[in-house]
């Protein structure tokens, strides 16, 4: 049993592995995707049924707009879905937030699915359980782009840690304190920039649609242990 009251405040992951996990099972990529989503439901109960209060996904990377655009179209349903599951997320007194370019002006995210975002942030804005952040068509570079120039229009001169912090996507981001990567690549492509400065890495070779609770539990107590040495 995971000690909830040892636990990481903020869990950042990086899921990645849905094609791959696809193509060993001889399925499309979508299929891989699909799989994904199905995690990703699974591990915001896990996390939230262990006392941690901030998850954050890498849902869809500014990068991820130059894949194929039959498998582009597939991933942004995909996340129509996860916010679909605002209702289930709502009883359990989930908030839901999302960071990135979102409905900002240039914004290619269909209208279908900011409405779903919309939708979902609405409803659960006044919950006070696990805060479940999705960090869509996002990038980190961009947002530190856009905090420079919020900066600039707004009080060019003072520009300091406290400044960028405030203008940032999501202000209220705690630091990471464990940022989960899948698939075995240990590195952070372009995620949470400034808010995982510290945070303990944590590289499994496990494809995400093989992620579950019980490797979400491995990668808790793999903190522990760092932070504990």
């Amino acid at each position: 049993m995971i000690d909830t009251t040892r636990v990481p405040a903020h869990v950042a992951v990086i899921m990645d592995g849905n094609g791959r996990w696809a193509e060993r099972q001889g399925l499309p990529r979508t299929e891989g995707h699909s799989e994904g989503e199905e995690r990703l439901a699974e591990i915001v109960r896990a996390a939230d049924a262990r006392g941690v209060r901030w998850l954050t996904a890498y849902g869809f990377s500014t990068e991820n707009w130059r894949r194929p655009r039959l498998e582009v179209d597939f991933i942004l349903g995909l996340h129509k879905k996860i916010f679909g599951r605002r209702e289930e997320m709502h009883a359990n007194n989930v908030k839901i937030r999302w960071i990135g370019r979102g409905t900002r002006a240039g914004s290619r995210i269909p209208a279908i699915v900011r409405r779903e975002i919309d939708k979902s942030t609405r409803l659960t804005a006044r919950n006070t359980g696990l805060n479940f952040t999705v960090a869509f068509d996002y990038g980190g570079r961009q947002e530190l782009v856009e905090a420079a120039r919020a900066i600039a229009r707004a009080q060019p001169e003072v520009v300091n840690r406290h400044t960028v912090g405030t203008h940032l996507y999501a202000p209220e981001l705690p630091p990471v304190d464990l940022m989960i990567r899948t698939s075995g690549e240990a590195r952070i492509s372009n995620f949470l920039l400034w808010e995982g400065v510290g945070a303990q890495l944590y590289v499994t070779p496990t494809l995400w649609p093989d992620f579950g609770a019980v490797e979400f539990d491995h990668a808790l107590t793999w903190w522990r242990e760092q932070v504990a040495a």
